[in-house]
């Protein structure tokens, strides 16, 4: 590869030019080689956020992120295969029923998934409520699963696109992280890198969500079916809302026991409605457009296939879950309909009681969330419990609850967003 000068690029950039794909290959293979300083790439990074980036340039972009490391080969698989990506929200368990759903119709779902942090939840924290389970699945392992079951969910390896994991820690302290290139092109690098055959992205928008605004989340959205398509896989999002949380939960424990209601065939009627959503776009992407997915949520296939993912993972899918020692009620203030409750601060006092993190390294407790009896639009009484407070340590009940002030909203004049917003395509 022909050596540039960051500087020149740095230049480029800042005066509003269009980088070459030469350029642009260099600077991302220089910078994870240990060739460009993290000064240099904190200059780059800037000035893409104030210039951005044209379609073509975010491509190639993209693309030099999935090249610094390996993208998997699942050509080996019998059956088509299948990805899905949120963009994070509170309550947000939707990956676990819905692998275990798209597997037991046919398609396999290779689902490379992480770990919470701040108000939104992690997957893979999420899994660990369950006794045994492990997050790191080997290679062998991984596609000898993926055959006999049809879904994992694991931690990427470190293989998976570099460039992103060093990147993404210098966008957090430079102060670049709310840039819809940057942030496409570090989701979109990591799930091509997964090498499905198909993708569905859930972009969120709301309170709760990392994009506030659904014109923010279109853009976004579109940004990234654009680079999916531009690298050969076919790829469709939904826009849904993260004005509320979602379902019945916000924890660990908690939302694996509610998507265990799913898998059973009850559960929340907002998590079962996104799931089947999801489920269709992506046996559509993957081929299996004439599948109903309903169809093995209600036969318990799909519970029979996240029985054995779990068990293949090390699991006790019959254990007992993790107990909070200590809960505390919030009870309704008024009567009337439930016109609010805000995503955003039900993630923090979720967090605030334990159940997520404020950095990477930082312990979380299975046990801790919150739980609700009633969701947007349904009628409560003035005294009964509506919010429950799980949390393994009393003394994060306190700030939990000042997160809460103002969360609930009764007979007021909120208008809620719908669940599904839009389907964006190429």
């Amino acid at each position: 590869m022909p050596a540039f000068d960051a500087i020149d690029v740095i230049r480029a950039k800042r005066d509003g030019l269009r980088l070459t794909p030469g350029q642009i290959r260099w600077v991302i293979d220089a910078y994870t080689r240990g060739g460009v300083p993290d000064e240099q790439m904190s200059a780059l990074l800037m000035a893409v956020f104030f210039r951005g980036m044209d379609g073509d340039e975010l491509a190639v972009w993209t693309q030099a992120m999935i090249d610094s490391g390996e993208r998997k080969d699942l050509s080996s698989l019998s059956r088509p295969t299948a990805d899905k990506h949120s963009t994070g929200g509170v309550g947000d368990k939707i990956t676990l029923p819905l692998a275990p759903l798209v597997a037991a119709c046919g398609v396999a779902v290779p689902q490379l998934s992480g770990r919470g942090l701040g108000h939104t939840g992690g997957t893979l924290d999420k899994l660990e409520a369950i006794p045994g389970w492990r997050a790191d699945v080997h290679e062998q392992a991984y596609l000898r699963q993926l055959e006999e079951v049809g879904a994992v969910i694991c931690a990427a390896g470190d293989d998976l696109a570099p460039a992103d994991k060093l990147l993404y820690a210098l966008r957090d302290v430079t102060g670049t992280v709310e840039s819809i290139p940057l942030i496409a092109s570090s989701i979109m690098s990591k799930k091509i890198a997964e090498g499905a055959d198909a993708l569905v992205l859930d972009v969120k928008t709301g309170s709760g969500a990392f994009m506030k605004d659904p014109g923010s989340s279109r853009e976004l959205a579109r940004t990234m079916v654009g680079l999916g398509e531009a690298a050969g896989v076919r790829t469709v999002a939904l826009v849904t809302a993260m004005d509320r949380p979602l379902g019945r939960a916000a924890g660990n424990a908690v939302e694996v026991a509610e998507s265990v209601e799913v898998l059973a065939g009850g559960g929340p009627a907002d998590v079962v409605e996104l799931t089947l959503a999801l489920a269709r776009e992506m046996l559509a992407g993957a081929g299996r457009g004439d599948v109903d997915p309903a169809d093995a949520l209600a036969d318990g296939r799909a519970m029979d296939v996240w029985r054995r993912m779990i068990a293949a993972q090390g699991g006790d899918p019959d254990a007992s879950l993790p107990r909070p020692a200590e809960t505390h009620v919030v009870n309704a203030p008024a009567t009337g309909v439930l016109t609010r409750l805000d995503a955003y601060s039900v993630g923090v006092a979720a967090w605030r009681l334990g159940a997520g993190r404020a950095r990477k390294e930082d312990p979380v407790s299975a046990a801790a969330g919150v739980v609700w009896t009633a969701g947007v639009g349904e009628q409560v009484k003035a005294g009964q419990p509506l919010l429950e407070l799980h949390t393994d340590d009393p003394d994060r009940i306190e700030r939990a609850l000042e997160a809460l002030q103002g969360a609930v909203g009764i007979d007021t004049d909120d208008e809620p967003l719908p669940l599904i917003l839009d389907r964006i395509t190429a």
